[in-house]
Formats: structure tokens, C-alpha cells, sequence
């Protein structure tokens, strides 16, 4: 008869220890395997997510843990009273006739109806964005509501830091909002003269581990860029407050873009920042005064696009935009990682014989990312797309130009991140003045820009072979 001793001692004896691995390992597969498959996530991403954590047994948990993709659901109250107060669109506002099928898309999957500018002023680089924030909030008489994913307490932070602290103690609202990770560098010293000012500030989405049974949104961040003054003026785009896109301080600042507007587009950029301060603050959606409304000559929409969707809708867009097309595409962005969509959409047009452009930095702040755009060159390159690599700034701007008349304007990048993970925001344009505005700047970007050739240096290690690795991590980028 077996004594418990022995028994044990079986149990944990050195030359049945493979065995536990391997069982523990089988089990692990299935727990985080059964997991990662009930996210019905694109076939693609779950094989690259089951092979990556097949490979890193426990490690792997803890990866997907914090930075695996994920769904949150917003307080569904708070959208819909926000919503509540959204004035309705301008009587007798209706889009260009070619516009309609795309507008409809973008109002049913966002909830924002199509609405106008009076004055929209392209910002080309930091130092044109900067200038013109800082005088719109001196002139702030109500309120100032700002979000940014990164605001660094630099030069042009502490800047504007210094303008907000004056209106604060002027008696105007100041509300801050900034992402947890992006302006991780803004420390309590930094902001605490601004909330003593009376300002008010909150972090999107800050880390507590000490909740550990609590999944953190580490991955999950706001990648927005939103100013809002008076519910008058508005700025967005793709520069966040730091010197690094500041050229006047530095000769290697981001090439970048921003926009300015007045008009009805303005109360929809406050909507989306009143839902992120809502959902960030968890207090109730602000109520504020709206001004007169006035029809502008420019028809726009803005179009949020976050995790808290299933739509994906600046992807949407951005796809849709693209096979609407008729005589061209002109695509400039950081990150270029197009999903299959995405991809087929550039490529049947230029298949079809439109005029299609790429142009993308030569080298991105991730050199990841930039192998990772350069494995899909080839298929671009051979359906008869323009690429073109800027340099030796960094590239930062995020458009889309199609035809004569429409174009995308925003914070979102054109890869997997920005259109599945990240809190974005962009705003689509309809209006042919405005499109040869930046027919202009693109032009005289790729003339600058150095041209992608088909026959080009492909050494297998230092080429194909890492981006065929970049490629294969893809859709987890």
C-alpha cells in the first residue's frame, strides 16, 4: 500500500516535471487561447495574438493582459444627454448630392450629422499652431476646453500652461483633459499653479494596478488632439504641445498639420470633448450655451472613432472615401499599416487608373513601423501607386486628399492602432477651395520627398527580411 509520502514524492519527483510543464502549457493554451478567440477579432490578429503567446508560456497572459485588444462600453446615459444637446443641422443644409451616401455613413455610425464651417485655416507645423492657439485663448471670454494625447511641460507646455493660468484667474472655465500615457512627463508641480488658477484637469484613462483585479486600459488611449473656446472657435489635428513639433526651437521638429474653424462644425468638436470629460470625469455631461447658429460655406462632419465602437468609423470612412474616388488619391500619414480593406481600396484605385499617392516619412520615430510600411510597398508599387518618402523630418501630418472636394483631416493615423484601439478624431471636408489648399501642400511635400522606385536596393538581411518580420506583427501594432 502506497504511503502519502510516497506518493508525494512521485508527484514531484524531478523526472515528471515535463509532464506538469507541458500540461500546465496545454492549459494555458487553452485558457488564453478560448479567450483571444471569443473576441471575434479579425482571423489574421487572433492567429498573430495565439502564435505570439504560444511562444511566451505565462509571460504571454500578462502581455495580452495589458495591452491585448480590448472593448469598453461608454455610460451610455451620458452619450445619449450629450447627444440631447447637439443642436439640430441648419434648415436646409444638405450635402452635395455626391457627398450624400457618405455623409449618411458617417451619421449612422457616429451619431454626428453632417453641418458647416464659416472659416476653416490650415496650421502647417507647430510654430503657425501654436501662435494661433495662444491668441485664440487670450481672447477667451466663457470657456476653454482642451484634450491632447501629449502635453509635455516644456517650453510651449509651461507656455500654455502660463495663457490658461491667466484666463483662469480672469474667471473663464479652463477644463483640461490629457492622456495618462502620452503626458505621462506632466508632473503635479507641473499642474498644480493651473489648478490653483481655479482650472479644472483630469488624466484619460490613468493606471491603478493597485486594483489588480481590474483589467488597466494601458493600450487604450486617447490619441485626440481638441481645443474648444467659447464654443466659437476650435482647433484639431495631428499636433500635440511639445517642442518636439515646434520648429522655431528645433531644426528636426515633426513636419506636421492643424486646423483651425469657426462655425456650427465647432459645437460637435465640444460634444466629443464633453463626452471624454464625462466619461474621464465620470461627472455629469456639461450643459453649456450654444451660440447663434450660422450655415457656413463649407460643408464638414466630425468623425470620432474609438474602442467604444464596434464601427471602426474613421476606417470606415477612410475606405469608403477611397473607392468613392473618381480622378484621385493623395494619402499622407506617420504610420502606414492598412488592414486588407484598406489596402485593396488603394489598390483598386490605382488599378483603375486613378492618380494614387502615398507619401509617408522615411523614417518614423518607430523603426517597427516603418519596416512594417515598407513590406506592402511592393504590392502598392506594382498596382501602380506613387510613394514617396519624406525627409529628414519626421512626417506627422494625417490627411486624406480624394477628387477635387473632399477631404479628411484629423489625428488618426492609417494603421491598425489608430482605427481599432485608439480614441481618435477626424473632420471631412467637402469643399473644392480647401482641397486645392492642400493639393498645394502635398504637391510640395513629394517633390521634396524622395520617390519609392520599383527597383530598388532589397537586401535580404538588412531588407526583406525585416520587413517580412515587421509584416508579421502587423495586425498587433
Amino acid at each position: 500500500m502506497l504511503s502519502f509520502a510516497s506518493i508525494g514524492s512521485s508527484l514531484f519527483d524531478a523526472d515528471n516535471l515535463h509532464l506538469y510543464l507541458i500540461a500546465g502549457w496545454a492549459i494555458y493554451l487553452v485558457w488564453i487561447g478560448g479567450w483571444i478567440i471569443l473576441q471575434k477579432r479579425e482571423p489574421v490578429a487572433t492567429l498573430s495574438w495565439l502564435i505570439s503567446l504560444a511562444a511566451l508560456p505565462y509571460l504571454g497572459f500578462l502581455i495580452y493582459y495589458f495591452f491585448g485588444p480590448q472593448r469598453i462600453r461608454r455610460k451610455s446615459m451620458a452619450r445619449r444627454q450629450t447627444r440631447a444637446s447637439l443642436p439640430s443641422p441648419p434648415a436646409g443644409l444638405t450635402p452635395d448630392p455626391d457627398a450624400i451616401e457618405l455623409a449618411r455613413l458617417g451619421q449612422s455610425i457616429t451619431g454626428l450629422p453632417p453641418t458647416t464651417a464659416s472659416k476653416v485655416e490650415l496650421l502647417i507645423d507647430g510654430g503657425a499652431k501654436y501662435e494661433s492657439l495662444l491668441e485664440a485663448v487670450a481672447q477667451a471670454r466663457e470657456h476653454i476646453h482642451l484634450e491632447y494625447y501629449i502635453f509635455q511641460p516644456d517650453h510651449i507646455g509651461t507656455a500654455l500652461r502660463d495663457a490658461l493660468i491667466e484666463r483662469a484667474r480672469a474667471g473663464v472655465k479652463v477644463r483640461l483633459l490629457i492622456d495618462a500615457v502620452g503626458s505621462g512627463k506632466c508632473r503635479h508641480a507641473f499642474i498644480a499653479p493651473l489648478l490653483e488658477a481655479g482650472a479644472e484637469m483630469a488624466w484619460f484613462h490613468p493606471m491603478k494596478l493597485r486594483f489588480f483585479w481590474k483589467r488597466p486600459w494601458l493600450n487604450l488611449r486617447s490619441h485626440r488632439k481638441i481645443v474648444v473656446i467659447d464654443s466659437r472657435v476650435a482647433f484639431t489635428g495631428g499636433i500635440n504641445i511639445t517642442d518636439e513639433e515646434d520648429e522655431r526651437r528645433r531644426e528636426d521638429a515633426y513636419r506636421d498639420l492643424h486646423v483651425r474653424l469657426e462655425g456650427n462644425v465647432v459645437l460637435e468638436l465640444q460634444l466629443v470633448f464633453i463626452e471624454d470629460w464625462a466619461y474621464a470625469t465620470g461627472e455629469p455631461p456639461l450643459s453649456l450655451a450654444h451660440p447663434n447658429r450660422v450655415v457656413g460655406a463649407v460643408p464638414a462632419q466630425v468623425i470620432p472613432s474609438g474602442p467604444d465602437s464596434p464601427w471602426e468609423a474613421i476606417h470606415r470612412l477612410n475606405v469608403s472615401a477611397i473607392q468613392d474616388a473618381r480622378k484621385r488619391v493623395w494619402l499622407v500619414t506617420p504610420y502606414f499599416v492598412p488592414g486588407e480593406a484598406a489596402r485593396m481600396a488603394l489598390t483598386s484605385a490605382a488599378l483603375g487608373g486613378l492618380d494614387v499617392r502615398l507619401l509617408v516619412p522615411k523614417r518614423s520615430d518607430s523603426l517597427l513601423v516603418t519596416y512594417a510600411a515598407r513590406s506592402y510597398f511592393d504590392e502598392l508599387l506594382q498596382a501602380g501607386v506613387r510613394i514617396y518618402e519624406y525627409g529628414p523630418r519626421m512626417l506627422h501630418t494625417k490627411a486624406l486628399l480624394c477628387d477635387e472636394d473632399l477631404v479628411l483631416l484629423g489625428s488618426a493615423n492609417f494603421d491598425n492602432r489608430s482605427f481599432r484601439l485608439n480614441f481618435e478624431v477626424s473632420v471631412l471636408f467637402r469643399d473644392k477651395a480647401l482641397c486645392r489648399q492642400m493639393a498645394k501642400l502635398i504637391e510640395g511635400e513629394c517633390a521634396t520627398a524622395v520617390p519609392v522606385q520599383a527597383e530598388r536596393n532589397r537586401a535580404l538581411w538588412r531588407v526583406r527580411l525585416p520587413e517580412a518580420l515587421a509584416r508579421l506583427v502587423s495586425p498587433l501594432l
